[in-house]
């Protein structure tokens, strides 16, 4: 059995216990919120403009989509792991894996830049109509919104690193993984609505 499967294993969960802690649970529904008034506007906006949303759907690198999908969904499962090792006291493995996470985290606001760039040298910006509007400002608010998760990453590797986290009292990390998790269903919603469906 490899070192990677051995993380895999769950110990069993503690009765009534909520994941990492209530004031990230009060954070990550005041996310959900922000994001469903935002969700509520992109359907608004698409009743009234369907063939805007048709043409500029069209023009956005798919590929750019997908990648970044695959970023944020890899970096959730590194994440996870991370956790899973702490609560069975493997700070080295645990470690190792949000390192991991981090480092696949960081692919995203670089390939953000460099779909923006693409954007750009096709013609699309904020001003391309209602589409790109909407566009904009759905997926900048959600790289703000992962921006803060990597920036959590950071603070919680360095407590890891300085054996902030043990097997008894892991709860920081494990609502750092939470937010990332949220973060990363939104995208999940954003991909589609944007790249494929629209």
């Amino acid at each position: 059995m490899t070192a990677a499967s051995l993380d895999l294993d769950t110990a069993p969960p503690r009765a009534g216990r909520i994941p990492g802690n209530k004031g990230m649970w009060v954070g990550i529904t005041c996310e959900f919120v922000e994001f469903a008034v935002l969700f509520a506007v992109y359907f608004i906006a698409r009743a009234h403009f369907p063939e805007a949303f048709q043409a500029g759907a069209q023009r956005l690198s798919v590929l750019a989509g997908t990648s970044i999908t695959l970023l944020m969904v890899t970096s959730s499962y590194l994440i996870a792991c991370s956790v899973n090792a702490i609560r069975h006291g493997r700070q080295r493995s645990a470690v190792n894996w949000l390192v991991a996470g981090l480092v696949v985290a960081l692919g995203y606001p670089i390939a953000k830049v460099l779909e923006i760039d693409w954007n750009l040298a096709h013609g699309i910006n904020g001003e391309s109509g209602i589409f790109f509007t909407v566009y904009y400002y759905l997926t900048f608010n959600h790289l703000v919104h992962a921006t803060w998760g990597i920036l959590g990453i950071l603070w919680v590797l360095a407590r890891l690193l300085c054996n902030g986290y043990s097997a008894d009292d892991y709860a920081g990390l494990e609502a750092l993984a939470s937010y990332w998790h949220a973060t990363d269903i939104i995208w999940l919603v954003i991909f589609p609505l944007f790249y494929v469906l629209a």
